[in-house]
């Protein structure tokens, strides 16, 4: 007689949640749903009263599409929001773009090529807004499909009127607090986008220069030195010897004057040993001079025919070069710095462009490369080059073409950083922040310490322009708060274009004139503000003006580099308008790199984008990756991890797949059991969820999401799919379908998927809204998983010490039976552990706590039987003798007991109604 096929007694799954994500198609449906329901609008509606917590974020450039950076940047910040707002706090996030300066003018004058000098300036910078707002609307569209939650109707761009009236009105009352100057000095330059920068677009790269050390000539000694004297320089920039005026030497130096060759020479006595390897020569002394006694000397310039007199500088280096330095003050802070004790002639003979004029002589034309060339072999035909070397060191490059920039003194707008006792304050204010990592308060100190005064002013096109003037009288330029404050209420109905448009009249308030001469004639001058003080400007333009945001921001969330850029102009502009840091918290995450560590690289061929990601996974892999990720460090990505992560997902899934697959004939009005009625296995895995619950709401509240990813991982892996769910098989699926036991494994899932789903919300966004989707027996259910909070039905109140402690006693002796199981497979005497029978010995106390829980640790082992016996400790599977149930497939004495079920155990008989 054949078998009886009982599978379709069984309460097998059933689920539409599919095994197969798909993720690429059904990510975005699930956008478009969010934009159906109005998910954002009915969270703010939702928490409308409630605590808020506000995330400002730092808008990027609108120049390009988005890379894997910004992923990993808004990704982070919409896990802070998403979670922010289930823990029930209102927390709207409002996205921003940088629409305005060199990075979006830099890529415009690429695409036309053509350079500022060829284009009309109006006309340019409607294609210039073209062009921001063109790669605006693809970002914006690239951040909604990583499933990022953001008010994208209302998003803030810097090149919205209302938003330059800001601008424009912070900078009137940085004026009128007297901030703000404008000074000629050395300031970063870069020849190709001819323009100043700040020291926040500066980067440093290695570059060959040419390292010469040459003569100066000594024209007047005062009777210190013999005829043919000469000081010895270094110099890494040859070509800035053109605009040289001085020669500094260290006061509290030792000189020694030595015979070389034909000539005398001076340097620093120190440095002689390194000289003489360098040289190659025997130096023999004839003098010593303290730095002191040389100041005064004056020196012939080697080939520019003018004087060049020794000066004395504690910046002279004690550990390189000669000891003697080369002062040009057009092309150097420190050089410059010494105008205020000498009376020294500033030399600035270089365009913006970086070519010498008609002053420089034969070097007129030349650009700096050009001119370093064409100096040293001026210096070898004079004799007065005595060596030419290259050498590579850390030097200053433009942060947006990435060539070296050069220091040029040029007539600049400045904001005064020790005014008002400013730096000091900002140093005490970073105190009361919360940095994370803490090294990151340290970063931006050490930033704040050494930063010079702010250059304001750009000479670009696109961008918001310094309402100065110019009096076309005295050629006074003035920077007046009450014309800004016209400028800005202008700039905020028309826009800024208008500065390039309407008259100056337009700007003027009514009798305005010159405080030096009192003309009222005047002419609008076209700087144009750095854009960073733009962004800067967000804390007043954005979060101050939104009934929505609360000011300060709670969490700014930005890269590293930002200490140097948005954070410090941020705090900069906040502190001297408020007196306020704009934010509580500071969060920074590291650069991505590729699998190796390297930095990502067109040249290298490993750049990921995260549309090649977003196309091959899902973005629910780029979100599973970012949270994954120790953010505080570099983060690496490569194919091979990516493969990882979706492994990690697929347990996620499938985990939440077979839990929706045993819940679909449960209702928890209908089925609801108390706590104390569940089965002793079930109470203790709900404790285990509700602690995992804690944790990982913790650890979001500290930011650690790679932490939440692993707690949440190892939970579903080891908890659930190697242990519980495993072992509740046999109950799920051969108990009867209303069974106590049943219900009460279904009502601890229930609430497990719930804790799943929740937790794994603000990371894996898609995943957790179908999968919610899909749980149509959630109890009290609304439209999206984010209308629900953490805590609504969180079972804090539920602890068992002692369930906690027995638990782990028998998860303990778990592992031990299992080892011995595996060992009876390896020598092939059981196959399943349902052929199992396990007898463990046990001495008095444990005997009495095991004996009673027979019938669960079969249910933990997954064996057929389990007999607890009294002895020494010590474990014995055999084979069970017992016939195998055609049901449930355990080995168990009464099957063949009912002539109607010869074939079943009592247990499947009963569940299946019989006797």
């Amino acid at each position: 007689m054949s078998k009886k096929d009982y599978s379709n007694t069984l309460n097998l799954p059933k689920t539409s949640f599919s095994m197969k994500a798909n993720l690429t198609v059904n990510e975005p449906k699930i956008i478009s749903f969010w934009d159906e329901i109005g998910l954002y609008r009915k969270l703010r509606k939702a928490k409308d009263g409630k605590k808020k917590f506000i995330l400002h974020d730092g808008p990027p450039y609108a120049n390009g599409l988005i890379h894997i950076g910004h992923a990993l940047n808004k990704i982070l910040k919409d896990i802070v929001i998403k979670f922010k707002t289930m823990n029930d706090f209102d927390s709207p996030f409002i996205c921003g773009w940088d629409c305005h300066g060199l990075p979006v003018e830099h890529q415009l004058f690429k695409e036309l090529d053509l350079t500022k000098a060829d284009v009309n300036v109006v006309d340019f910078r409607k294609k210039a807004e073209a062009y921001a707002l063109k790669f605006m609307e693809l970002q914006k569209s690239d951040f909604k499909r990583l499933g990022i939650l953001s008010d994208w109707d209302n998003s803030y761009l810097t090149l919205l009127a209302e938003y330059e009236y800001w601008v424009i009105k912070l900078l009137g009352v940085l004026v009128e607090k007297g901030y703000i100057y404008r000074k000629r000095r050395p300031v970063n330059w870069c020849t190709t986008c001819e323009t100043a920068l700040a020291e926040a677009e500066v980067e440093y790269n290695d570059k060959e220069s040419p390292s010469i050390y040459l003569l100066f000539k000594v024209k007047y000694s005062r009777g210190l030195f013999p005829e043919d004297t000469y000081f010895l320089i270094w110099t890494t920039t040859p070509w800035t010897l053109i605009s040289n005026v001085a020669v500094a030497v260290h006061p509290h130096l030792d000189y020694i004057l030595c015979n070389y060759k034909d000539k005398h020479i001076i340097f620093a006595n120190n440095l002689k040993n390194n000289l003489e390897s360098k040289l190659k020569t025997k130096f023999h002394e004839i003098n010593y001079f303290s730095g002191k006694e040389l100041e005064g000397i004056i020196l012939s310039h080697p080939f520019m025919g003018r004087e060049s007199k020794v000066v004395l500088a504690e910046f002279v280096s004690k550990d390189e070069g000669s000891g003697c330095v080369h002062i040009a003050p057009g092309h150097g802070e420190e050089d410059f710095s010494l105008l205020k004790i000498y009376d020294l002639d500033v030399i600035m003979p270089v365009n913006d462009k970086g070519i010498f004029d008609e002053t420089s002589g034969e070097f007129a034309g030349k650009n700096i490369e050009q001119a370093n060339q064409a100096v040293i072999e001026t210096l070898e035909k004079k004799g007065l080059l005595l060596k030419n070397e290259k050498i590579y060191h850390s030097y200053p490059h433009c942060w947006r073409c990435k060539k070296p920039v050069i220091f040029r003194a040029t007539f600049q707008w400045f904001l005064n950083i020790e005014h008002n006792n400013l730096r000091q304050r900002l140093l005490n204010i970073i105190e009361e922040v919360d940095w994370l990592p803490p090294s990151g308060k340290e970063r931006i100190r050490g930033m704040l310490l050494l930063r010079p005064d702010w250059c304001l002013s750009r000479q670009r096109l696109w961008g918001v322009p310094i309402p100065a003037l110019r009096c076309n009288n005295c050629k006074e330029i003035v920077l007046d708060a009450k014309v800004v404050e016209k400028t800005a209420s202008v700039f905020r109905k028309y826009g800024s274009d208008v500065w390039f448009t309407l008259d100056v009249e337009h700007f003027l308030p009514i009798d305005f004139s010159c405080p030096k001469c009192s003309s009222k004639s005047f002419s609008k001058e076209f700087d144009i503000l750095d854009v960073w003080f733009e962004s800067g400007a967000s804390f007043l333009a954005v979060v101050k003006n939104n009934r929505e945001l609360d000011f300060p921001s709670d969490l700014y969330l930005e890269g590293s580099d930002q200490h140097r850029g948005w954070f410090q102009v941020s705090l900069i502009n906040s502190v001297a308008y408020d007196d306020k840091a704009p934010f509580k918290v500071i969060v920074t995450h590291g650069f991505v790199v590729d699998g190796e560590g390297k930095k990502m690289s067109k040249s290298l061929g490993n750049v990921i984008s995260p549309q090649e990601i977003i196309h091959k996974y899902g973005a629910e892999i780029l979100r599973l990756w970012v949270a994954y990720s120790d953010y505080t460090e570099d983060v690496k990505i490569s194919p091979q991890l990516l493969d990882q992560l979706v492994d990690v997902y697929r347990k996620i899934r499938n985990t939440i797949r077979f839990i929706l697959g045993n819940l679909y004939d449960f209702d928890y009005q209908r089925d609801y059991l108390p706590k104390e009625e569940l089965q002793e296995i079930d109470r203790y895995m709900l404790i285990k969820t509700s602690i995992l619950y804690r944790e990982i709401v913790d650890e979001y509240n500290k930011f650690s999401f790679h932490k939440v990813c692993q707690k949440l991982f190892n939970f579903c892996n080891l908890d659930l799919s190697s242990f519980y769910l495993d072992i509740l098989k046999d109950r799920l699926y051969t108990y009867s379908p209303n069974s106590k036991e049943r219900k009460s494994a279904q009502n601890v899932i229930y609430y497990i998927l719930k804790a799943i789903i929740k937790l794994s919300a603000p990371i894996l966004s898609f995943t957790a809204e179908e999968a919610f989707n899909n749980f149509f027996n959630w109890h009290d259910k609304k439209e999206s998983i984010y209308l629900h909070t953490f805590e609504e039905d969180f079972l804090d109140d539920y602890f068992d010490e002692q369930l906690i402690e027995q638990g782990k006693k028998i998860l303990d002796l778990r592992e031990e039976v299992l080892k011995e199981i595996e060992k009876k497979r390896e020598e092939h005497i059981l196959g399943s552990s349902l052929e199992a029978s396990v007898d463990i010995y046990f001495r008095e106390k444990d005997y009495n706590f095991y004996k009673q829980k027979e019938d669960m640790l079969r249910e933990v082992f997954i064996v057929s039987c389990v007999n607890v016996k009294e002895g020494d400790f010590k474990i014995e599977v055999n084979i069970a003798k017992s016939t195998k149930c055609a049901r449930c497939w355990n080995r168990r004495e009464d099957v063949g007991k009912d002539e109607d079920y010869p074939d079943l155990c009592g247990r499947c008989i009963k569940h299946l109604g019989g006797k």
